[in-house]
């Protein structure tokens, strides 16, 4: 094909050679196709259920009455003075929303290997999908954290939410949750093509990974001596920051919140450099 018959046509796909040759700007070409992937996330998640998107109030709500009762009554585990039901719901809101990124995320070539196999479309729709509908369930369940802030505000317990930091933080803090599980889950999703065993570590691995998070427990709480290897975790500076903006009380720390953008960033350009170059012959391996 010459370059005179290249210019006739919209779109010329070509194959990739490079580790840097990403094509990003395939992804706003195929913004409608983006679009409709999202709403049949979406709506796929709860359809023919009884109860349908209620279960995204119910599934919170569940958890942190489990976790009330468990952690806060019987094992006493302390909330920094915090009512538990705020205290969990600041915790696993976000929580919820990384593990379910992660591991939706990780499973995309598997899941989707008869549909890479007959059309073309840049790969990374898929992922991104993912992440941007799972992001619509975490904003319905966040405004229950909200309604839960309103309501103890309203019967005077002393909180001091930190109006600015919520404007400002909340956007930069939402987009590390997605960009930690976007980065890490396609890492991971590139790596089960040739082995399977990853596949099983995901799903009780993202488990495990919650205990070493200050999801359950303040960071406060934990001894000097183990706090800086759960300081390593890059999501501990983001769940302490949720709760020093919106409750007024966590370990919000710069240096912990940088380290936090700089393993998000580095997770999405390895993630997104390894996915590049395995979305070509995955097909063979799959």
């Amino acid at each position: 094909m010459t370059s005179k018959d290249e210019k006739e046509w919209d779109l010329v796909i070509r194959p990739t050679s490079g580790w840097f040759q990403l094509h990003l700007r395939d992804l706003w070409h195929y913004r409608d196709l983006l679009r409709m992937f999202v709403w049949r996330d979406f709506v796929a998640v709860y359809k023919q259920t009884i109860l349908g998107p209620i279960w995204f109030f119910i599934q919170p709500l569940l958890t942190t009455a489990t976790f009330t009762i468990i952690f806060s009554g019987v094992a006493k585990i302390s909330t920094d003075g915090l009512p538990p039901l705020l205290f969990y719901l600041a915790g696993t809101t976000p929580w919820n929303y990384f593990a379910t990124c992660l591991t939706k995320t990780s499973t995309t070539f598997k899941d989707n290997a008869s549909l890479f196999g007959k059309v073309y479309f840049p790969r990374l729709i898929m992922p991104l999908s993912v992440v941007i509908s799972t992001l619509i369930q975490f904003v319905i369940q966040f405004a229950t954290l909200g309604v839960a802030l309103l309501w103890f505000l309203s019967k005077g317990i002393v909180l001091h939410p930190d109006v600015t930091g919520i404007i400002v933080g909340t956007p930069a803090l939402i987009l590390m949750l997605g960009g930690l599980g976007l980065g890490f889950g396609i890492i991971i999703s590139s790596l089960t093509t040739k082995y399977r065993d990853l596949a099983f570590l995901v799903a009780f691995g993202v488990q495990l990974a919650m205990y070493a998070t200050p999801v359950v427990y303040p960071l406060s709480s934990v001894p000097e001596k183990y706090r800086f290897w759960l300081s390593c975790n890059p999501m501990t500076g983001i769940i302490e920051s949720f709760r020093a903006i919106y409750l007024g009380q966590g370990f919000f720390s710069w240096p912990l919140l940088v380290y936090s953008g700089c393993v998000t960033a580095l997770a999405l350009l390895l993630g997104v450099l390894v996915f590049n170059r395995v979305e070509k012959n995955f097909m063979d391996t799959v």
